[in-house]
């Protein structure tokens, strides 16, 4: 038969095809069926295969946190072997077959565990086009000790903090977040702390007398200056006459002299960076500009302050060190919190009397971190009584904290009546992050809480 004659008999038999409609909508409905049932099972399989699916993820996250609980002290097949154990225990799913489970733990750049299963759920309606198995997977990782912290504890040490017992509520608040802080860290370094007890003043530690980032005023006998605030002004000695201060010994008659103290008498506190008359147009009170012996609006004034807390003590992991200091601390003096936070943020970036700290290695993430305890309101810095004129020089310094990218905690005790402090609420990273104790006791519960969420913060994933 020749092309034309098959061309001419396929289109006699279509034409009777389509002349026969009852046949015709038969057979295409039976077609159609076909994979309208396969679409139908193809659904039903798939939502039975991620019913499972959704169990083994479950399993498979809570195995792989069961497991960074223990895996540091465990072989490679200790873990693997448990993994499974754990694993199989709470997954049951009869319709997985080929269960497969792999757990692996590896401390590169941190500590992580991985734990990854497989399986196929037998189909019901998909093997009509020849798939009789689905096969699914998931996998689960915990990472931890990737984020290392740098955490400045600035601690209220006036005169108030001897009443209703919180000192010493105080000192075991800060050494069991100390103990959890100590916890939080595998290796030395991954957790650094610095401690700046604050009153008027913070104590930069005596012993630096000689640091060229000191500003002692001067010891010229020129009446005309005006900085007779300055520490070679308030402390020394006139050539006449009993007279405690450069003013007054050069007010006198007769061309007297006044010789300034040794420097190494100097009891360590300085008062708010600045001019000696009103903050600076630098806002170095309530920013982190480097020392510059050029400005004297950027040094550390010296104060022989007579209610000098102790010394503030820079980042460090000697948690020795740190206990010693929080045991040694006392209740003295007036309220400052800009100071102290001031002082706080200096010592996670460097400057003055803080070395610079470690540089940051590229494979781990850095969160830097200050908590503010405090138990009453500010009452006096270098240039004010006033606490609205003082509140308002610390919520600048917040403002640049939190700018910085530095989460604020901020705790207020307040066990004396005080209003609670709106200051210290926008000085906290969050409402979350701002604490209002009426008792000394709340203090412990209080430093676990934010001791709890730092340690958190060590795990990433």
């Amino acid at each position: 038969m020749d092309i034309r004659s098959l061309f001419n008999r396929f289109r006699k038999l279509a034409q009777e095809m389509r002349a026969a409609n009852g046949a015709n909508v038969t057979i295409t409905f039976a077609l159609a069926t076909i994979p309208m049932v396969g679409f139908v099972g193809a659904a039903v399989d798939y939502s039975r295969a991620n019913s499972v699916k959704t169990a083994m993820q479950a399993a498979s996250d809570a195995t792989a946190l069961m497991l960074s609980k223990v895996a540091s002290g465990m072989t490679a097949s200790d873990i693997q072997s448990k993994g499974t154990a754990y694993f199989t225990a709470i997954f049951n799913r009869p319709e997985a077959n080929g269960l497969q489970v792999t757990s692996t733990y590896t401390t590169t750049n941190g500590s992580q565990i991985v734990v990854k299963a497989t399986a196929n759920v037998k189909t019901d309606f998909m093997g009509m086009i020849g798939q009789s198995m689905m096969k699914i997977g998931v996998d689960s990782q915990i990472k931890w000790g990737n984020t290392k912290l740098r955490v400045a504890l600035v601690l209220d040490n006036t005169g108030s903090m001897a009443d209703d017992g919180k000192m010493s509520a105080l000192k075991t608040a800060t050494n069991n977040l100390l103990d959890q802080l100590k916890t939080a860290a595998v290796s030395n370094g991954d957790v650094y702390v610095s401690i700046i007890p604050f009153v008027k003043d913070v104590n930069v530690g005596a012993s630096n007398y000689n640091a060229t980032w000191i500003y002692w005023g001067t010891s010229t006998q020129d009446p005309t200056l005006s900085d007779n605030s300055s520490w070679d002004a308030q402390n020394g000695s006139c050539s006449k006459g009993n007279k405690s201060n450069r003013s007054d010994c050069l007010s006198q008659n007769g061309n007297p002299k006044w010789t300034p103290d040794n420097h190494s008498t100097w009891n360590g506190c300085v008062v708010d960076r600045g001019a000696p008359s009103a903050p600076s147009t630098l806002n170095t009170d309530t920013n982190v500009a480097a020392p510059n012996t050029a400005v004297n609006d950027t040094l550390f004034a010296a104060e022989q302050y007579g209610s000098c807390p102790k010394a503030i003590l820079p980042l460090t992991y000697d948690w020795t060190g740190m206990k010693s200091l929080v045991a040694s601390m006392a209740s003295n003096g007036n309220t400052n919190q800009g100071i102290g936070l001031q002082q706080g943020w200096m010592s996670l970036v460097g400057g003055g009397p803080y070395p610079a700290p470690p540089a940051e290695d590229p494979n781990y993430k850095y969160s830097k971190v200050i908590i503010l305890l405090t138990d009453g309101l500010n009452t006096q810095n270098r240039w004010y009584t006033s606490q609205s004129k003082i509140d308002a020089r610390q919520a600048l310094t917040c403002t640049n904290i939190k700018a910085a990218g530095i989460t604020l905690y901020t705790v207020q005790v307040n066990t004396g009546g005080d209003p609670t402090s709106t200051l210290l609420q926008q000085c906290a990273s969050d409402s979350a992050k701002f604490f209002l104790l009426t008792s000394a006791s709340q203090m412990v519960s209080t430093f676990q809480q934010i001791g709890t969420n730092l340690s958190n913060l060590r795990i990433a994933q």
